[in-house]
């Protein structure tokens, strides 16, 4: 399956690297083939009836951090609709992994982020690593854009190491909506304005947030997170998330079984 027109030495490039050390992120524009798109798509519905599910057998319009007909993040699809392996252990994650992550990575979690047109869809200012523990190594986060992505359907928006000053955890306060929040500062981020096919990589440590849905139309994310090692929770007794090898010293890791 094609998975990208690019080849694959141009993906990412020495300067890429160095700008996520740097700063935390780099941006891959157009890089997702039609064929892999239709496939992340088509699992996006699925994502969304699955919680909505969910709320109906619980009685109610919220369930965490999702909002029915609002607000979507949908983790671990892929254990139910296992054709989308095909991607997330493909030659593009392949290659960011290793460039950003080196000779090992985990899969440590996968999950739509999917918003439709409602001024209550909404992230606030959070880093990644505010939804895990204080004690894990950083990890990458692949945010891939399913829809064209701008700042009136729910951008994006970074504050990368040198407007945020912080390249670690800190500590975060949770809100009413179930969101955590770590910035309560003017800069408004920079905004990431993007084609569908587009990768967003940063590090769980970068300090981002999302606007609003504004328009009549869903704007569909699928997440993708990788990290060098397996992490583990709080108290050291289980993996937190997935922690299905990828990379194992620079070699990919055979399918389980």
């Amino acid at each position: 399956m094609t998975q990208t027109e690019k080849p694959r030495a141009e993906l990412v490039t020495d300067d890429l690297v160095a700008q996520y050390r740097d700063e935390g992120y780099f941006i891959l524009e157009s890089v997702i083939g039609a064929d892999d798109l239709e496939l992340l798509r088509g699992a996006a519905q699925f994502s969304i009836d699955r919680l909505d599910a969910a709320m109906d057998a619980a009685g109610v319009d919220r369930l965490g951090i999702n909002a029915k007909g609002k607000r979507y993040f949908s983790n671990m699809i892929y254990q139910q609709r296992p054709e989308l392996r095909s991607f997330i252990f493909g030659p593009i994650m392949e290659e960011i992994c290793r460039r950003v992550l080196g000779d090992n990575a985990y899969l440590f979690w996968e999950q739509y982020v999917i918003k439709a047109g409602d001024p209550d869809t909404t992230f606030a200012w959070h880093q990644d690593s505010g939804y895990v523990h204080e004690n894990h190594t950083p990890y990458l986060t692949c945010w891939i854009a399913l829809d064209d992505v701008t700042e009136e359907n729910g951008s994006v928006y970074l504050l990368p190491y040198s407007r945020s000053g912080i390249r670690s955890y800190i500590k975060h306060v949770p809100i009413e909506t179930g969101d955590q929040v770590c910035y309560f500062g003017s800069d408004p981020g920079m905004p990431v304005i993007v084609p569908a096919g587009s990768i967003v990589c940063f590090s769980s440590t970068v300090i981002h947030r999302s606007g609003a849905n504004l328009t009549d139309k869903l704007r569909r994310v699928y997440l993708l997170q990788y990290s060098p090692e397996v992490i583990m929770n709080a108290e050291g007794t289980r993996p937190h998330g997935s922690f299905e090898p990828f990379l194992i010293d620079g070699k990919v890791a055979p399918e389980p079984v």
